[in-house]
């Protein structure tokens, strides 16, 4: 008999007294779990390592639970036909991820919310090679951890050690253990996934849900969808169990940095038209086997080139449509914007995140202040969340050993991770993020029309706003719509004929508020804007009386 807490997963393990010479090819191992409401679940049971594969399971669904072995093996005794009992009872600890259940998409198609309903306000980091040795653990990855937690970061976008940026089997992609497969890609290494458990565990336990990236989209061509598919149910049966959310493949549709498809991408300069069918096709065959493979139905999506719904041949087969929009600085903010606003028009209806942009500090820019408008503006221009990334972590660089070169010749950089998270990027967001959570934030619409000027196709850096009528309204204000305006500028406008709001200019490097009293529009429902005490970015809150 195993016991459980609701939505905490717990772990049993099946040995086999019979040997097999490869038994992560031989054997495919699955626990058919029938719960107390008659449903059933087909968990797949990872290899272990030796004669030994363990099963994680978790149940939002409290009472007794029926187990069955399922071995591909049919006359193994140990490994197919064994029943057993689950009971799973209440969850009493605060884990939120525990107490109101792993992260869906909401009703409106626009937001994600908890299985109780609970809204979820995505805000990512970017630590894709942090499974690799160069980010120790416990200290080091435990550090990293706890400072993005104090910060009220949510999501954390890992890559499951098949990284960007390398080629195969390079050494600084290898943890303690070795490289996740054998060089020939023959075999799974347990011993590495050992060593990532504790570290996806240690996420989990610290609230923060773990975006696992299957592996770089090259890989298709180094490896092949049959290892692929491999990996990805070893993926599920591992983890799974775990609150956590799945990307199929990173930068799926861009080739092998080295390869002459490559070369011609540089050459046409293109990457938006980037879209070869038999790719497409491949990887919305690869979502749909994790579709079937994964009995819990985790958040699925594709980190692209540019639009996620892009880089497939169906799109409905991703939850969310991840965006990555450039790593220009200022020259991606205009970019992001309209790639944001085209992703929104999209059928089908579906949440839009930024999952790449702009790390802070890299090619010598994309400071603070970019950091800042790109949260701001892609929040209210209504996405889901946002995703922040800082050069120097997502590569894991130390003092002692920077990532290096990549393979066009020339390195990203060399910040070590330790420099890199201190950034005020990282900070900033969180202050942003907190100033939303005081209101209904999910219920926000996009109204740009609020405020005059406004952003629009030919002026990106104009204000933002959003909120909701007749409760709270919610303006961005890039230090270039203050510093350009005419001095009867800007204006607030549709103000509601009878409601008075109270107003607050909110400085978005330090949370520190300037009361501006209460007022109301004009018979036309325009109230002229004070002008800010400083010449910089700000956000306007105006909640009403």
């Amino acid at each position: 008999m195993v016991f459980a807490s609701r939505n905490v997963p717990t772990e049993w393990a099946y040995t086999s007294g019979k040997t097999y010479s490869d038994p992560f090819n031989e054997i495919q191992l699955d626990v058919v779990v029938t719960a107390s409401d008659g449903s059933q679940q087909r968990v797949p049971a990872f290899w272990a390592g030796d004669q030994v594969w363990r099963v994680r399971y978790s149940s939002a669904q409290m009472g007794i639970h029926q187990l069955q072995s399922v071995c591909s093996d049919e006359s193994n005794p140990d490994l197919h036909g064994q029943a057993g009992t689950l009971t799973v009872t209440e969850y009493t600890g605060t884990n939120p991820l525990y107490q109101h259940g792993r992260v869906r998409v909401a009703p409106d198609q626009r937001h994600l919310e908890h299985q109780d309903g609970t809204p979820f306000f995505w805000l990512a980091d970017t630590w894709w090679m942090a499974f690799c040795k160069r980010m120790t653990f416990p200290d080091g990855f435990r550090e990293l951890t706890a400072d993005r937690v104090a910060h009220g970061f949510t999501v954390i976008q890992i890559v499951a050690g098949l990284y960007p940026d390398m080629p195969p089997f390079d050494e600084r992609g290898a943890n303690e253990a070795g490289f996740p497969w054998e060089q020939d890609f023959s075999r799974i290494n347990p011993a590495y996934f050992d060593l990532v458990d504790v570290r996806m565990a240690h996420l989990v336990q610290s609230g923060l849900v773990p975006a696992l990236v299957g592996f770089w989209g090259y890989f298709l061509d180094i490896a092949g969808s049959s290892v692929l598919e491999k990996h990805w149910r070893y993926l599920i049966a591992r983890y799974g169990a775990y609150p956590v959310m799945w990307c199929c493949a990173g930068e799926a549709l861009l080739p092998w940095y080295q390869s002459p498809e490559f070369e011609e991408l540089l050459r046409s300069a293109d990457f938006d038209t980037w879209q070869p069918a038999d790719k497409r096709a491949a990887w919305s065959k690869m979502m749909r086997f994790i579709r079937t493979t994964d009995p819990y139905h985790n958040l699925l999506t594709i980190h692209p080139v540019k639009h996620g719904t892009d880089q497939v041949d169906d799109p409905t087969t991703m939850d969310i449509d991840w965006l990555q929009t450039g790593h220009g600085g200022y020259q991606s903010l205009a970019p992001t914007i309209e790639t944001v606003e085209n992703a929104l028009s999209r059928q089908p209806k579906m949440p839009v995140l930024v999952s790449e942009v702009c790390y802070e500090g890299i090619l010598e820019g994309s400071r603070e202040e970019v950091q800042r408008f790109l949260f701001w503006t892609c929040l209210l221009c209504g996405a889901a969340g946002h995703t922040y990334g800082a050069n120097g972590i997502w590569q894991v660089n130390t003092p002692e050993q920077p990532h290096g070169l990549s393979p066009h010749g020339i390195s990203w950089g060399d910040t070590p991770w330790q420099d890199a998270y201190r950034l005020p990027g990282s900070r900033q967001l969180g202050l942003a993020k907190r100033v939303l959570e005081r209101f209904a934030w999910w219920r926000f619409e996009t109204h740009h029309e609020w405020i005059d000027p406004h952003q629009n196709a030919a002026d990106r850096l104009s204000s933002y706003a959003a909120g909701i009528p007749s409760v709270v309204r919610i303006f961005y204000l890039p230090v270039a719509a203050i510093r350009f305006v005419r001095s009867d500028q800007p204006f607030l406008k549709a103000l509601e004929a009878g409601i008075s709001y109270r107003a607050a200019w909110l400085d978005p490097k330090t949370g520190h508020t300037t009361d501006l009293g209460s007022f109301r529009g004009d018979p036309n429902g325009d109230y002229q804007l004070p002008k800010p005490p400083i010449l910089q970015d700000w956000v306007l809150i105006l909640e009403a009386e």
